[in-house]
């Protein structure tokens, strides 16, 4: 019965696909007749597109799914870096101009793209932390509930209406802001109210160096014990620690999340990680893995969202290779994890968000970017 079920699923979903396609293709030739460029064809089949190296989209993509499974964020905003400005699809749909519909498209593409790559990475890693102890499933869940409205509603008020500028300039701007308040989170003041989040944390990193000399320690069974689950009250111990929240909080802000993050193309785990340790008040041990399982379930709704509602266009070669590096990057991310200090975690995220934030801000409102590329 199970067997048939996933069969019936796979063919409605591969239905939906082959009747999306005529308009997926319709779209693509209506913006290449508009802008008519010229030369051999490239990305999405345009003339003159930009040629991707298939070697470096396979390594950036085990980066990609390497930090999201580190650190819980960054799989979208690193693989929007790569997008945009390794493989210059940024600089390609902006010489369009701002009101040309190839514009949009390559936009669209890219911000879905983006997501193909952090969905995959976030069902993987959710997989790895649930097996591993260091997944807060009540929570993982009430942030995944709220964040399908969030994933389904931007898409549809957005899909082609959104210019690479605009949308550079915004996805700045947010990453910024986000590294800024993390970057107050690791100051002895930001640190005052984290009391329980480092208790955890310094349990968890001694456990781990007893496991490294040899010591019988079964990390798994200290992880996450959810205690109590009411709808107003869940109650769970990590490493014998007690953490307690209202999931009615977390269901709304994933709601905002996810139509922040669907807006911006990426997983919103840059937005899931301040968003965990600040309300939530989770050491960063448990919040890859929290974010991973709540950014997975944003990520099914908004892809279809794009793809079936906006009828975007994606390069299937470029993203089959991204997948499988994103494969990789994404079991390596969970084992390597747990020998890195909670607080140099925070600070990994901090580097990138304020690189990130900097140079894409400047581009997008200034025209330039104030800082090299990678």
């Amino acid at each position: 019965m199970l067997r048939s079920n996933k069969t019936l699923m796979l063919l409605a979903v591969l239905a939906v696909c082959l009747m999306a396609q005529p308009a997926w293709a319709d779209a693509l030739a209506d913006a290449i007749a508009e802008a008519n460029p010229q030369g051999e064809p490239g990305y999405l089949g345009i003339p003159g597109g930009p040629q991707i190296n298939l070697i470096i989209a396979l390594l950036w993509a085990v980066w990609v799914g390497w930090i999201f499974s580190t650190v819980g964020a960054f799989g979208g905003i690193m693989a929007g870096v790569g997008h945009i400005t390794v493989f210059g699809l940024g600089d390609y749909a902006s010489s369009f101009g701002k009101g040309a519909k190839l514009n949009k498209l390559v936009t669209d593409s890219i911000r879905v793209s983006n997501q193909w790559m952090v969905g995959c990475s976030a069902a993987l890693s959710s997989f790895n932390y649930w097996k591993a102890g260091r997944l807060v499933l009540p929570l993982a869940i009430a942030l995944g509930i709220g964040s399908i409205a969030g994933s389904w509603l931007v898409p549809w008020l957005t899909a082609g209406k959104i210019s690479l500028k605009a949308y550079i300039g915004y996805f700045g701007l947010f990453v910024l802001f986000l590294g800024c308040y993390l970057f107050y989170e690791t100051t002895p003041k930001g640190q005052a109210g984290k009391q329980a989040a480092k208790k955890a944390a310094d349990a968890f990193q001694k456990s781990v160096k007893e496991q490294k000399t040899g010591g019988a320690v079964d990390m798994a069974e200290m992880g996450v014990k959810v205690q109590k689950f009411t709808p107003t009250m869940c109650e769970f111990t990590f490493f014998g620690v007690e953490f307690k929240f209202n999931p009615l909080i977390p269901l709304v802000g994933g709601f905002f999340i996810a139509a922040l993050a669907s807006f911006l193309g990426v997983g919103g785990g840059f937005l899931l990680v301040p968003f965990l340790t600040s309300v939530a008040g989770l050491p960063m041990y448990l919040v890859a893995g929290t974010s991973a399982l709540a950014v997975f379930v944003g990520m099914i709704n908004s892809i279809a969202s794009y793809m079936f509602l906006g009828n975007i266009t994606i390069e299937w070669s470029l993203i089959g290779v991204e997948l499988v590096g994103v494969v990789i990057g994404s079991i390596i991310g969970p084992k390597t994890s747990k020998y890195i200090p909670d607080i140099w975690l925070k600070r990994i995220f901090i580097v990138l968000a304020l690189y990130v934030g900097i140079r894409y801000t400047s581009q997008g409102f200034l025209g330039y970017s104030i800082l090299p590329p990678f």
